[in-house]
This record gives structure tokens, C-alpha cells and sequence, in this order.
């Protein structure tokens, strides 16, 4: 589908839903990127031959977008929407990427817009494999809804959360579960060394493991617990290593950094939306 969208803000996830955008087939000359930084411009400039590009937020830079994605860090997005509320009644929707920025105070911000859609996507969007939580406001309408899902397919797969709260746990579980991930690479690698390996043989063993498992359980049916239960034999290796981890409470305290991640994405939707 044409998709006219212009993005505030030209960082990593942006230049990963663009890049994604074009490699599905849109046009560089129908996206639009707001960002200061000027070897930020000529970066997107080199990559993305065709895309237009400003140094501020206008009514050239925005006027007609299907779509305006606000990809700013959540301190930036209350003077970044206001400086958008003055040219936004024609756009089609807004899309915000923010962690923690709540539909209503946007909206406040956006003097009183209402065509809003939020979403949490996470890293690896940087290479097509992200995974995005998308919540629309009531009054968004269907059209927004398919122009934000449309925007982030391009980078991975979307989940819709029917409330705003969901977007929390989204986050708590996939926008900050690649760290987790990249921890247990971390510990996987640093087990390796103490046995003797290399780094690069330590780094190498611990990555084809994580990406084999993961492969594996993608084509397996069975859930997570039982492809565990599979693997680990009775009085064998495996055992005994699932065994330290259960007496390290392993499980339990990465049950318990969602939570927090999760709390702390709703703190800071209290923090922001506090300002006037």
C-alpha cells in the first residue's frame, strides 16, 4: 500500500522501519525524515537515496502524511508534539514509538489530537526480526490501525494489546527481554572462557546454542517447559545444570526483572505525563 509518512526523528529504529519500508517495496520519495543531526541526514541520505529530508519539524515536513511517526526518546516527544500540534489536524495518524508516553498525555500535547497509535518495538527490528506491542486509542480509527501495524510489520511481527497497560508488560518482556537474552550470551561465553576456550570459540559455542534452541522451539509444538524436560536426562549433565540454576533461583529472578521492567515502563509513563 502507498503510505505517505514522514518520521521525527531519523535514529536506529526509524532507519529500521524505513529500511524495512523500502525493502517491502515503498518508495524512499513517499517517506519523509525530521532530524536535526546533520550527519544523521547524510547518513539516511547515503542509505536511502530519494528520501526527503529536514532539519525541523514544518508544515512542508509533515503536510498530507498518511502517517507521522514520532521516534524520539520519550524526554524529547512533549516539545517534539507540540511543535508538531500547530500542522498535525491533517495528518492521517500519529504513531509514537516512545517508550512510557501515554496516548491521553500525547494527545494533551498534541492539542488534543486523537487519531493515536503507541507501540513498543524492540532491537532487533534493527535486522527485520523485532517484534512490536501496538495499542490504538478508541479513537483512531481503522485506517491508523492498519497504517502503525503496516509501519512495523516492516520490521518484525506485532502483537495488539487491547489496553494501554498492556504496552507495560510488552515491555517488560520483549522491548527490554533482548537484554536478557544478550545476558545469558554473556554468562554462556564467560562459562566457556573459565573452561579453557577462547574468547571468539566461547562467544561462537554460546550464539549457535541460543540460536539453535531458538530455531528448535520455533518448530516444535511443545511449549518451552516440555522441549526443557526433552533434553534433560535423568542423573545426566543437563540435570545437574538445571539444578544450579533452579538453587540460584534463576527462573525466578528473570520472572521477577520482567515485572520490574514492566513497573518501571508504567513509573515513567507517570513521570512524563506529569508535565504540562
Amino acid at each position: 500500500m502507498t503510505l505517505t509518512t514522514t518520521f521525527i526523528g531519523g535514529g536506529n529504529m526509524a532507519s529500521a522501519l524505513i529500511g524495512g519500508r523500502i525493502a517491502a517495496g515503498a518508495r524512499a520519495q513517499d517517506i519523509r525524515v525530521v532530524e536535526p543531526l546533520a550527519a544523521q541526514r547524510e547518513s539516511l541520505s547515503a542509505r536511502f537515496a530519494g528520501l526527503g529530508l529536514f532539519e525541523a519539524l514544518s508544515a512542508e515536513a509533515v503536510g498530507g502524511a498518511d502517517l507521522v511517526v514520532l521516534a524520539v526518546k520519550p524526554q524529547q516527544i512533549r516539545n517534539v508534539a507540540r511543535a508538531l500540534a500547530p500542522h498535525v489536524e491533517g495528518v492521517g495518524a500519529v504513531l509514537s514509538i516512545a517508550a512510557g508516553i501515554r496516548t491521553g498525555d500525547l494527545s494533551r500535547w498534541l492539542g488534543g489530537y486523537a487519531r493515536i497509535v503507541r507501540a513498543m518495538p524492540n532491537t532487533p527490528a534493527l535486522v527485520g526480526a523485532g517484534i512490536s506491542g501496538i495499542y490504538a486509542a478508541p479513537s483512531a480509527g481503522g485506517d491508523a490501525r492498519e497504517a502503525a501495524a503496516t509501519i512495523l510489520r516492516a520490521a518484525g511481527d506485532i502483537v495488539w494489546c487491547e489496553r494501554e497497560e498492556a504496552l507495560d508488560g510488552i515491555t517488560g518482556v520483549s522491548g527490554s527481554g533482548p537484554a536478557y537474552v544478550f545476558y545469558v550470551l554473556e554468562g554462556l561465553a564467560q562459562g566457556a572462557r573459565a573452561l579453557g576456550f577462547s574468547d571468539g570459540d566461547g562467544r561462537r559455542l554460546a550464539y549457535a546454542t541460543v540460536a539453535g534452541a531458538m530455531a528448535l522451539a520455533q518448530k516444535s509444538e511443545a511449549d518451552p517447559a516440555t522441549l526443557r524436560a526433552q533434553v534433560t536426562s535423568k542423573g545426566g549433565t543437563t540435570e545437574r545444570a538445571i539444578a544450579t540454576l533452579d538453587a540460584h533461583g534463576v527462573k525466578d529472578a528473570l520472572i521477577a526483572a520482567v515485572r520490574d521492567a514492566a513497573a518501571r515502563a508504567g513509573e515513567l509513563g507517570d513521570e512524563f505525563g506529569r508535565e504540562p
